[in-house]
Formats: C-alpha cells, structure tokens, sequence
C-alpha cells in the first residue's frame, strides 16, 4: 500500500498543502499509541475517495505533497523546537498539515506560524482543555499544550471549543484569559468565525473531540463528545476562510481502526475546504 496520504503527489518545491507526521508518545499518561497514528492514518486514507461529494471537490486537483514522518526527538522541548523549526522552513505560501502525534506537536508549529502570521488565531477541538501549567512534573506535556500555545499567542486569540473535561483551576484560567465556547461544535464555530473575521487561524483537532464511540482509538477518550458528522460539517465550515496551517493529534490504533480512519476523513475534508 502507499506509504503517502491519498493523492499527495505533487513535489514539495510545488506543493500549496504540505503534510507531515509528527510521531510523537513521550507524555502520554493513559494509553499509549500516538506514535504510530500519522502512519496509520495515511494507511487508511486509501479506504476513502479522493473527491468529497458535500464539497464537491477533489484531492487530485490540490497541490499536496506528502513529508513523511519527522525524525523527533524524545525530549519534549527538543521535539517541539525541531517541529517549529521544520514549519518555519516551509515556503510562505506552503499549508503545514500535521498528523500527530500527541497534542504537544501542536506548541512547534503554532510558534513557526505566529511568527509569520501576525495576529494569528487558534482554534482548538477538543474534549480536553489542556491548560494545565504543569502536568507530572512537566511544563511541557499534551495536558499543557494550551497553556503554552496561550503564551505564543496572546490567551484571547485561543479559542477553544468541544471541551468537555478540565480541572477548576484550568476552567478559571480559561474564563479568565481564553475563548472557551460550550455548547455543540456547530453554533460555536459558527460564533467563533464571525470573532476571527479575516484573521490567519491555525486549526487543531484532538481526535477526542469525537465521542469515543466514533473514535476509540486515543489517549484519553471522553464520553459524551461530538459524532463523526458534527465533526465533518465543522472542518467543512472552514470553506473559504484563512486557515494557514491545521494539525489533526492524538490519533492511537485501534481494532476497528474507527479514529484512524475518521481522522483521515477529517484530513481530507480539510484540505479540500482550505484548498479546494
């Protein structure tokens, strides 16, 4: 089977979307397995069409190139520091599409795009909020992740939505500086695009954002999260915006391979919405 994301042909001097894996499993702390998820997803994405009929658009006709899988280091400030300096490599047109990997993959590469995209906002789907200011010992962990995103960013421009999960003293700090939007992914994306106008947005999808019976295959599932539909129609709903990079995380295999193979839906659909 190949060994690339479905249709992702072209050169990476030419490509507009460039995908990668960032395979990172050091902080996990339930159930292990995110480092093998970007290969999985690319292997399953060859289950799916390359045309979506609900955007009736088809990957063939995008611009898309497939990096492999970064060779990341164990430690978590290393692993992160090595992804953002990946990111900022690209061409300033060029679209980083992450397949993770747990969620701190996602620090790197917002750090490269804010950077080079002033006023940057991020949207996080998720179930978790991941604002811990430390976990086990460590700053730098997938239950941080948010924290230290809302320290590259100003805190307002985090916008987070799907959470479902969260510690009081993170649910203060979330009303007290961030964007946290309760309520069915749907409305609140719908609010939080009319908030970001024309701004560059950055878009991460923990695959827990899913109600584990659509994805069981992840760290730390959450019961009561969003169907693979709603999830569907909110990358969908990106259609036409500035989305300047977008990473799809914490994706486990699982028997089924159910999250593998949403997550590789969820890839698609995006990069047609982006770049359709």
């Amino acid at each position: 089977m190949d060994s690339c994301f479905i249709a992702a042909r072209a050169p990476l001097q030419e490509a507009a979307l460039v995908l990668f894996g960032a395979p990172l499993d050091v902080t996990t702390c339930f159930r292990k397995g995110t480092a093998r998820g970007p290969g999985r997803i690319r292997e399953v994405s060859h289950v799916l069409e390359e045309y979506s009929p609900d955007l009736d658009a088809d990957l063939r006709d995008l611009y898309l190139h497939d990096a492999g899988d970064l060779a990341l280091p164990e430690d978590p400030a290393a692993a992160v520091a090595f992804i953002e300096q990946w990111v900022a490599s690209l061409g300033r047109g060029q679209v980083p599409v992450m397949l993770g990997g747990e969620h701190l993959v996602t620090l790197g590469a917002v750090r490269a795009l804010a950077a080079r995209h002033p006023g940057l906002a991020v949207l996080q789907l998720d179930a978790h909020a991941d604002l811990r200011d430390g976990y086990q010992g460590q700053p730098l962990s997938h239950a941080t992740v948010m924290r230290r995103v809302a320290e590259a960013i100003p805190p307002r421009s985090l916008h987070q939505l799907g959470v479902r999960s969260a510690s009081r003293e993170e649910m203060a700090y979330a009303a007290e500086h961030t964007h946290l939007w309760p309520g069915r992914l749907g409305p609140s994306l719908a609010a939080v695009l009319e908030a970001t106008g024309d701004r560059p947005v950055y878009l991460t999808v923990d695959i827990d954002v899913a109600d584990p019976a659509f994805a069981p295959g992840t760290g730390t599932p959450e019961p009561g999260g969003a169907s693979a539909a709603e999830l569907l129609e909110a990358v969908r709903a990106l259609r036409g915006r500035r989305v300047v990079g977008l990473d799809v995380v914490e994706v486990a295999p699982d028997p089924g391979d159910l999250a593998a193979v949403l997550a590789a839906k969820l890839v698609r659909e995006a990069l047609l919405a982006i770049g359709g």
